[in-house]
């Protein structure tokens, strides 16, 4: 494996880490020549021309915010500015290796003194007095908030469009979605606004984003980064935090930043693939025997084709996973609305009305209460996958497969105030596949890998046992140099900056 030996979190967030992060850029970056150089430039690259002295961390946020006011109007992605106190960030003393790099943070997670919504009507007027240790470590690399980035009401759909602030769209068609739960997050780094933006992912949040909008999405095991927010009584964990953005690098060096040691093997950072030759299964069929569209099928069947090629052994399998643990899934799901909306009732004093939240939350409610006497097995069986999870990695290393049955479907489509049954059945035919290794506590990644005819972004997802986040940025890296993908641009924004 091509990393560093340095694995602790104090260590990598230290002075001592900035070379480590900023070297695997030093040999091929320029220095920004103008403001359309910045907007193309991944984090790693803003980082360093910031180090050389070739730009400014204030001229680096100051552009991302002429960005951001150029794009939001066309793809509503940010729910709650804070401009100028980025801009006073970037003129204090440099600290962390990411020091200057304009982001945004997820809509659903505290930043002390901002705006939080969760999505939500009900939480228009919130503001976070406390923030969790993995946003304080998010914010400690370096990096500079821009504002809150937009989600579904409490992170439970996967598609960003809220009666709070309405659609976020993909820059690479408007009329479509940007994915969720992260999509605004997506949107962002797609249309060039931010090189990185905050994400999470509880069952597809972080990859779903990422596919729809072409960019890289990795969910990491369990227990990588530090505590983020979590809900209470909440014995089953799905949710894991990291990054949309656009290259590998940058996802290995946020990668680095943020681990800490846990009972998985130490990454360190990852500088390019691997000369090591896997076992890899795929598949192109969804587990629930849903249809998935022929472009999809055959990005992963061309990607599969590449990486035999590579020297890889290649081997096509049926779906591993039966459909049953998708069931378990669901009503978990439901359960997790039921408990945000009960403990909003609970500090409001009140049942909520039908207009206090989407009628997407209230069918998931529905759905848990008709099943509820069922949640104690489904949980048994949820905390038992992760070892089927693993047993399933005793024949190959890497499982690739779509990350999405289609494209991003068209604003409406997925629509939260559309009828709960029609909207349920749309759900479970558009994303059969992430959920298992949120369930599973493993890592997966979604990477830009194909286009449909149309011109919307394909993305192909690579999944390993738990722990094995090295294989699959190895695979990534890998991946991005057969078929790079950062000269795919939409265009619409790129003639704008």
């Amino acid at each position: 494996m091509n990393s560093s030996s340095i694995t602790r979190r104090r260590a990598l967030s230290s002075a001592a880490a900035a070379p480590f992060i900023l070297t695997a850029c030093a040999r091929n970056s320029d220095a920004p020549s103008q403001e359309a150089d910045l907007a193309d430039m991944d984090a790693v690259a803003v980082a360093q021309s910031i180090k050389n002295g070739d730009v400014t961390a204030l001229e680096v946020v100051d552009a991302a915010i002429a960005r951001a006011e150029v794009a939001n109007p066309m793809i509503n992605s940010i729910v709650s500015p804070y401009y100028e106190s980025a801009r006073e960030q970037a003129a204090q003393t440099p600290a962390g290796p990411w020091f200057g790099v304009p982001t945004f943070v997820k809509d659903l997670n505290n930043v002390i003194g901002q705006r939080t919504t969760y999505g939500s009507r009900v939480f228009a007027n919130n503001i976070a007095a406390t923030q969790s240790d993995f946003i304080g470590a998010y914010l400690g690399t370096g990096l500079i908030s821009l504002g809150k980035s937009a989600t579904p009401e409490f992170g439970l759909h996967a598609t960003t469009e809220t009666s709070l602030s309405g659609h976020a769209r993909n820059p690479w068609n408007l009329d479509h979605s940007a994915g969720g739960s992260s999509g605004g997050a997506a949107a962002l780094v797609a249309a060039r606004v931010v090189p990185v933006a905050h994400a999470s992912d509880g069952g597809g949040s972080i990859r779903i984003p990422a596919a729809c909008c072409g960019l890289v999405g990795l969910k990491p095991s369990s227990f990588r980064f530090p505590e983020p927010e979590r809900p209470a009584g909440r014995p089953v964990r799905l949710s894991e935090h990291g990054i949309e953005s656009r290259t590998v690098r940058d996802t290995a060096a946020f990668f680095a930043m943020m681990e800490i040691e846990s009972d998985h093997p130490a990454v360190g950072f990852i500088e390019g693939p691997a000369t090591t030759r896997r076992k890899i299964a795929f598949h192109t069929v969804a587990p629930t025997e849903t249809p998935v569209d022929e472009d999809v099928a055959a990005a992963v069947r061309n990607t599969a084709a590449l990486l035999a090629e590579a020297g890889h052994e290649v081997t096509e399998i049926e779906p591993p996973f039966p459909v049953t643990v998708g069931q378990d899934f669901i009503l978990y799901w439901g359960a997790g609305a039921s408990s945000a909306v009960a403990g909003w009732e609970e500090a409001a004093g009140r049942k909520a009305a039908y207009n206090d939240f989407e009628p997407w939350t209230f069918g998931l409610i529905d759905y848990y209460e008709a099943r509820k006497e069922g949640l104690e097995d489904a949980v048994n069986r949820l905390a038992a996958f992760a070892g089927d999870w693993r047993a399933a990695f005793d024949d190959y290393d890497i499982l690739l497969s779509p990350t999405l049955a289609s494209t991003a479907p068209p604003i409406g489509r997925l629509s939260p105030t559309g009828a709960f049954p029609v909207i349920f059945e749309r759900l479970l035919e558009y994303s059969p596949f992430t959920h298992f290794a949120n369930i599973a506590g493993a890592p997966a990644i979604s990477l830009p890998l194909a286009q449909s005819e149309s011109g919307l972004p394909i993305g192909v997802m690579a999944a390993a046992a738990q722990g094995g986040d090295a294989m699959l940025i190895e695979l990534a890296y890998e991946l991005e140099e057969a078929a790079p993908w950062a000269q795919r641009t939409p265009q619409a924004f790129a003639q704008r900056y």
